[in-house]
């Protein structure tokens, strides 16, 4: 499958992006789909703020107790006691220290049902008013002393070159499983900047995503646009406890540092996107990522759970 590259088909794509130069662009979709209501899983204030800023963090959402038994999967399936698709475990550049590992559902009973969680689908099928199926879905470590940085980025700009995600209605999902502080290398988001759409420079380079998982570098935005948006928006880590839920835009500028620290950080997201915003094809790449980094079947919506998950 070829991606979009004659000029008159890039003029019918609202977001062009991996051109000659960078450019920026209006976002033209909106950042909450639903109208509030009293019995919506976000308060009216709530709602404000994720329409203002892009994100949210809610604190305290998932016990203790929950958040032990999600750790204790996640450990499981990191050590290699559990058999996982090859190509799902992605290791950190330089050593064989596990950095993500993607397609959790499939491969383990408990965080899908976390994916399927009222706590967590409904929030994300409110704010894109439409019921949701899941993009993408993946465990992010940062091993102590050596995990390496995500480096500032759109996550739409790439679903949507490489992808062919239509338009801005999908949210990412974030737990963090384990206390994330200043110093082990919080998830950082720019308030506000999912207003703004960077169009960036340069081609996509075949096979992006085997580089680009490790480090990213194809579909980031320039120091100057980073500079811009940060004196414009300013930057918020998202520093909290175990058992916090961070929701953010799919547009929103987000990254984190490396973690030099003695201390691990382990943050699990699913990517929830609207069933009317099914993938076409590829709007700046020649050819498809693989199915663990998008699903491309029929939508099958998510069907919200209630209750305790342990």
């Amino acid at each position: 499958m070829s991606g979009i590259t004659d000029s008159a088909e890039r003029r019918q794509d609202p977001y062009p992006s991996r051109l000659p130069e960078e450019h920026w662009l209006p976002r033209l979709d909106k950042t909450v789909w639903s109208q509030w209501c009293p019995d919506a899983p976000l308060t009216a204030q709530q709602t404000d703020h994720f329409d203002r800023d892009g994100f949210i963090v809610l604190r305290d959402l998932f016990s203790e107790e929950e958040v032990k038994a999600l750790t204790q999967e996640s450990a499981a399936l990191r050590s290699g006691e559990r058999w996982l698709e090859q190509d799902t475990v992605i290791t950190e550049p330089g050593s064989d220290e596990v950095r993500s590992i993607y397609k959790l559902p499939e491969q383990s009973p408990l965080f899908n049902r976390l994916a399927s969680d009222h706590r967590v689908a409904e929030t994300a099928s409110y704010l894109v008013g439409d019921d949701v199926y899941i993009h993408q879905s993946r465990l992010n470590y940062k091993p102590a002393f050596t995990g390496k940085e995500f480096y500032w980025h759109s996550d739409f700009e790439t679903w949507h070159a490489e992808d062919g995600m239509p338009r801005m209605r999908a949210v990412s999902a974030s737990l963090l499983l384990t206390d994330n502080d200043a110093l082990n290398g919080p998830l950082m988001l720019m308030p506000g900047s999912h207003k703004h759409f960077i169009a960036c420079a340069g081609e996509t380079p075949e096979d992006n995503y085997k580089s680009s998982l490790k480090k990213e570098e194809a579909g980031t935005p320039s120091h100057e646009a980073l500079a811009k948006l940060a004196k414009e928006h300013g930057i918020h880590a998202a520093t909290a406890k175990a058992g916090t839920l961070v929701l953010f835009d799919c547009n929103t500028i987000h990254g984190s540092n490396g973690n030099i620290t003695p201390f691990a950080r382990s943050n699990v997201f699913f990517v929830f996107n609207a069933v009317s915003n099914q993938l076409e094809e590829p709007f700046g790449a020649k050819k498809l990522r693989p199915a663990f980094l998008s699903f491309r079947g029929e939508p099958k919506p998510v069907e919200i759970a209630s209750g305790k998950l342990a």
